[in-house]
Parts: C-alpha cells; sequence; structure tokens
C-alpha cells in the first residue's frame, strides 16, 4: 500500500501545430481527433502536417480490470434509485452508509486486482500504468471514506474521532508491513525497525498492539522493566469513548483529562528520562507538536499528523471544529516551499464541509467521471447537495451522471451500463440517450436486437423505425430476404415492406419456391402491413391448402385474390396458371360462376397484354409460351365450363 498518494489532473499531450499553420479538430464523447488545416496565414512556410492525432479523453473504460469496476458499481447505483423516499431517517441513513460501503469495496476490490496485475506482469510500460490506476483508485477510495464519515454516516462529537482513527488505519497499512517483518526475525526487539513499528502504532491509537511490542523489549532490559512497566499502564489506562455505552460524553472527557493529567506528571517527573524511545511516546501522549513532527516520516501525511493530534489533544472534536485543526496541521507539516497537491486541497475542503468543492476539484484532477457522479448521485439521494439552492444539486448530479454516461457509450460492451443511467436523468436523460443510441454500431443483428429492446422498452418510436430500416437495408443487400421482411415489419415500414413483397414473388417465379417458409407461414396480422406483404402471404396460404388437397378453399382463395385486386396484374399469368390444376381435376372444382370469373380475368389479361405494343422487352421465344398459357388455359376453362354447367343442371333436375 501507498503511503503518500498524488492525483495529478489528466493530461493528454496535444501536437502543436507548425509556426503560422491552424490545427482543426473535431470530437465525441470520448475522443477528440486533432489535425493540421490547409489554411496557410500570411508567412506561412512549409507544408502542412498529413497526421491524425487521436486524444482519449478517458482511456479507463479500456481497462479490463477496471471494466469489473464500472458493471459492479452499475449495479449499486441502480439499487441505490429504488430506496423510497417515504423511509424513516434513521433506515434511510444506514441504507446510504451501507451502499457507500459497497461502492468502496468495489474500489478495493479492483485496486487489488490491480496489484497483483503489476507484479505479474513483465512489461514494465503496463505495470507502470497498473500502478498509475493503483494510485488514482487510492486517492478515490481514501476521499470517499472521508465523505461517507463526515457527509454521510454524520458521527458526533467522540465518535467522529474514532471512525477518524479507522480511515487513517485502512489507509495507512505500511505499519502492518514492517511489524510482520520484525516480529518474524530471530530477535525482534532488536530488530531496526522495532521502535519504529511502536510509535506507529502509537500514532494510530493502537496501544493494544504497542503494548505487546513493549513487552519483548521489556524482557531484554531487566534492571527497566519498572519504567516498562509504568508505560504499560499509562498505555492500559487512555480512555476511549464508546458509543452506545453507559458512560456519557462529560464523563468521557473528565476520565481523559485524569489520564492525560497523569501522563503529564510522569513526563514532568522525568520518569522516562533514561530511556529516549519511552520519553518519546510519553512526549506523544501528551500530544507535544514538536514530538509528532519530529515523527513525520512515520505519520507520512498531514491529515494522518492531524488524527492523531486530535487522538491525543482533542478526542471529543466536533464536526464544527475539524476545519480549524485541519487547516492549522496542513501548514505544520507541510513544508512552507512546498506547494499542496490536487489531493491535499480536496481533503482539506472536505474538512471544511464544502462539498461543492470537493466536487470541483475532484472533476479537475481525477482522470474520468466515474467517481464524482457516484459520490454526487449517492449525496444528493442524502439531501446534502441543495444547501443554496433547491435545484442545483439535482441538476449538479444530472450534469455528471450525464457526462459519465456518454463516455460510456464510447466503448463496444459498456454502453449497455450508460442506459440506466440516463434513464435516471430526469430533465435531459432521454434527449442524451436518443442521440447516443443512435451512434452504437449495429455490427451483428444480435446487437441490433439489444438496442432495439432498449428502444422499444422506452417506446422511442424514431430510433425503432431506424434502426429496423438500416437492418432491413443490410439484410436485403445481403439477399436475406426472410431477415428483410421481418425487420421491416417491425419497422412498420409498408412501403419497404412491399418492396420486399416484390423480391419474394420475383424470386418464387425463378425458382418455383418460396425461401424463409416459416416466417411467411407466421406473418399473422402483420401481413396487413401492405397489400403486397397480405398478397404474399395469402398466396402461400393458398399452397399450403393445395398441397393440404383442400381444393374447394384453394380455389376460392385463388380467385379472390384475382377477383379482389389483391394480387398485382404481373402476377396474374402465375395464378391463372396455378388453377390449371385444379381445373384439370376429375371432380369439378370451380362452378360456373367462378369459371366465368377466371375467363373474364383471362381475357382483361390478354388484352393489356396485346396493348403493350411492339416496344416491350420480352423475347419472341417468351411470347411463344406466353401464347401457348393462353391456349391452354382457355380450352381448360372451357372444358371445366361444360363440366360445371352440366354438373349443376343435373343437380337442379
Amino acid at each position: 500500500m501507498m503511503e503518500e498518494v498524488d492525483v495529478e489532473p489528466a493530461v493528454t499531450n496535444i501536437p502543436a501545430a507548425n509556426a503560422g499553420k491552424h490545427l482543426g479538430f473535431a470530437w465525441g464523447p470520448g475522443d477528440i481527433l486533432v489535425y493540421e488545416t490547409l489554411y496557410k496565414s500570411a508567412g506561412a512556410k512549409g507544408p502542412c502536417s498529413s497526421a491524425i492525432h487521436e486524444v482519449r479523453k478517458d482511456e479507463d473504460i479500456y481497462s479490463p480490470i477496471l471494466r469489473k469496476l464500472f458493471n459492479e458499481s452499475h449495479h449499486i447505483f441502480v439499487g441505490l434509485q429504488t430506496i423510497r423516499e417515504d423511509l424513516p431517517s434513521k433506515n434511510k441513513k444506514s441504507q446510504f452508509v451501507s451502499i457507500s460501503k459497497n461502492y468502496r469495496s468495489v474500489i478495493r476490490a479492483c485496486m487489488e486486482e490491480l496489484q497483483q496485475a503489476a507484479v505479474s506482469t513483465k512489461d514494465s510500460e503496463v505495470a507502470t500504468q497498473y500502478g498509475n490506476q493503483v494510485s488514482i483508485l487510492l486517492a478515490i477510495e481514501l476521499i470517499w471514506n472521508l465523505c461517507e464519515v463526515l457527509f454521510i454516516d454524520v458521527a458526533h462529537a467522540g465518535v467522529l474521532l474514532l471512525q477518524l482513527l479507522d480511515w487513517v488505519r485502512l489507509h495507512k497499512a505500511d505499519v502492518d508491513e514492517k511489524a510482520s517483518e520484525v516480529l518474524q526475525s530471530e530477535s525482534p526487539a532488536e530488530h531496526r525497525n522495532y521502535w519504529d513499528v511502536v510509535v506507529s502504532y502509537v500514532l494510530q491509537g493502537r496501544l493494544e498492539e504497542a503494548r505487546q511490542m513493549l513487552i519483548k523489549q521489556a524482557t531484554l532490559q531487566p534492571a527497566a522493566r519498572n519504567m516498562y512497566k509504568l508505560m504499560d499502564s499509562l498505555l492500559s489506562k487512555m480512555p476511549f469513548y464508546t458509543p452506545g455505552g453507559i458512560q456519557t460524553l462529560t464523563e468521557f472527557e473528565v476520565k481523559w483529562r485524569h489520564w492525560h493529567d497523569e501522563v503529564d506528571r510522569c513526563l514532568q517527573d522525568n520518569s522516562f528520562a533514561s530511556n529516549q524511545h519511552l520519553e518519546f511516546i510519553c512526549k506523544i501522549l501528551v500530544g507535544d507538536e514538536d514530538t509528532l513532527l519530529a515523527h513525520k516520516d512515520l505519520l507520512g501525511t498531514w491529515y494522518h499528523f492531524l488524527v492523531t493530534r486530535l487522538l491525543f489533544c482533542h478526542p471529543t472534536v466536533k464536526p464544527t471544529e475539524l476545519h480549524y485543526y485541519a487547516q492549522s496541521c496542513m501548514t505544520m507539516f507541510l513544508d512552507s516551499r512546498s506547494v499542496p497537491e490536487p489531493l491535499d486541497n480536496i481533503l482539506l475542503a472536505a474538512f471544511e464541509f464544502d462539498i461543492h468543492q470537493v466536487i470541483k476539484d475532484c472533476s479537475i484532477a481525477l482522470n474520468n467521471w466515474w467517481f464524482v457522479a457516484h459520490l454526487t448521485d449517492l449525496l444528493d439521494h442524502c439531501h446534502l447537495l441543495q444547501s443554496h439552492n433547491l435545484h442545483f444539486g439535482s441538476n449538479l448530479r444530472e450534469f455528471l451522471l450525464l457526462e459519465y454516461a456518454s463516455g460510456l457509450f464510447t466503448h463496444n460492451s459498456l454502453w449497455q451500463l450508460a442506459v440506466d443511467y440516463f434513464d435516471h436523468c430526469p430533465e435531459f436523460g432521454r434527449v442524451y440517450l436518443e442521440l447516443q443510441i443512435e451512434r452504437v454500431p449495429l455490427d451483428t443483428e444480435h446487437k441490433a436486437l439489444k438496442v432495439l429492446r432498449i428502444c422499444e422498452k422506452r417506446q422511442m418510436s424514431e430510433q425503432v423505425r431506424s434502426i429496423c430500416k438500416i437492418m432491413a437495408m443490410r439484410a436485403l443487400r445481403n439477399n436475406r430476404l426472410g431477415s428483410a421482411l421481418s425487420w421491416s415489419i417491425r419497422a412498420k415500414d409498408a412501403a419497404f415492406a412491399t418492396l420486399i413483397s416484390e423480391r419474394f414473388l420475383q424470386d418464387y417465379c425463378a425458382r418455383g419456391t418460396f425461401s424463409d417458409l416459416d416466417l411467411i407461414d407466421n406473418l399473422g396480422p402483420a401481413m396487413l402491413l401492405s397489400d403486397r406483404l397480405t398478397f404474399l402471404g395469402k398466396y402461400r396460404e393458398f399452397h399450403k391448402l393445395y398441397g393440404e388437397n383442400r381444393f374447394r378453399e384453394a380455389a376460392k382463395l385463388l380467385l379472390s385474390l384475382m377477383t379482389a385486386k389483391i394480387a398485382p396484374r404481373s402476377f396474374w399469368m402465375t395464378l391463372l396458371t396455378d388453377a390449371l390444376p385444379l381445373l384439370e381435376q376429375k371432380e369439378v372444382i370451380f362452378s360456373a360462376d367462378q369459371t366465368h370469373e377466371l375467363m373474364f380475368c383471362l381475357e382483361e389479361l390478354t388484352s393489356s397484354l396485346s396493348n403493350t405494343g411492339p416496344g416491350t422487352d420480352r423475347t419472341m421465344q417468351e411470347e411463344d409460351i406466353e401464347t401457348t398459357k393462353v391456349e391452354l388455359l382457355r380450352l381448360a376453362l372451357a372444358r371445366n365450363l361444360a363440366m360445371a354447367i352440366v354438373k349443376e343442371g343435373t343437380v337442379e333436375s
């Protein structure tokens, strides 16, 4: 674990233009394209560069490990939106604290995985990249944890210090590594890091661990046993406030003051004068600032110094007093020549309870919107952002969520997570989603169906039609008529459905069979989308009836297709040809009236063909075939009419 965490603003090098040249750029949600333009100002020399530079604003979404952070936090975010407003405030507070801890556990899990990956990789550049990501996540978790203590859990005096101690211990874990090294040595008390471990334990308020370590030293120095016994007594007597216990805060303050006075007397009596290390510890216990600052290397950071100083000087510090101590500790701890890092300013703003400044500084310093978007959303649910303006908090939350979700939309799989973020932005979320969903590349039919379901669920009718048209055109270009027809039906595009139905009929005329029978057989109400689609469905139904030897029903359907003008005129000859097997059955299928109607249709067709004149594209062979079909049909119709008249006359008599 790193002792010091620096958060630097995300900086990307943008290429500089040559003298006298101009840079052009185009940006999307996730990147910027930068290039030199052809424009030349007066006095410009040399050709312009032909290179186009891609500047990515957020590289983290392309990291496989950090992708887990985005996925897991998405589930937590969605769960947070379901918390009811009418819950008692106590229940809501516990739920918000639990959600905050869930976010932090996801951050820590990703951090640990990145650390393991950095150790296992042999590529130094990749290891450096992982190390940088770990540093950023360490800073994020440090800030989030502090915000949880100060803003969400809202600890009062007494409990506040205990939570700040836990905060420091969690983010200052190097003492445990040193302690493990010391205890595993042959003689722990003589190890070079022994006293560093003891003092570090004391600085963190881990007095029980410090006592256990001091016992090892006491056994080596029998002459100083009484001195070690006295120190052990002081450490064991130090009172800690117990939240929810029978002891009131006032009683705790009195008890702590008595203990502090006892430690101070031991220091004044020079009880530890003969042992420099024990005297240092005694000075720490009384909160001597010079002694604390002398151990800067063990404290590591000004905020660790702040918590240690509060522990031994002001254990009942109130939240409203924190900013005073934080500012003074940062001033004392940092060198006068050093400039505070962005992380220092963020933590100081948190100690000053300036939430908006924390969010602003994090937005500038961190390299993506993940942290500020989720933290702001949680704080807004806690009603902590409306201090000045009733609408400001919600607007800030929505702005950050929109920016974060827009970045996710540039990724080929994370875009699906962004949809839920847009859904929970009541003012502009719908507009952003409509704009972003149109940019999702429909690489496969599976992905197109995903996008379509999202749009259909949200009743985005314009986007549904657009997606279906795109996929229908793509399927048609690939001669996948069934898929094209299916997409056009989903789009409710009558014109396109008519076009594809025509292609189906042309395909049938060329091959004599239908492709995609399952689709045509199950058109259902969809066949009413266009006349041509209706004809396609009914014509397929005719073939099914014929195949099932239901000749009378088939004949009736065939005739209705022609007389109701549903069938295109160009397909009449095919229909009349389909009637030939029915006309030549031994049993009379068509009645006399039906036969007359067929004859009328045939004459109407032949008269229209004869009126086309010599300018048609048909060959002599095609005309001969057409003439032969007409003659066969006339003959069959005449024979069927005669048989029908005889049959019907016989029945009547």
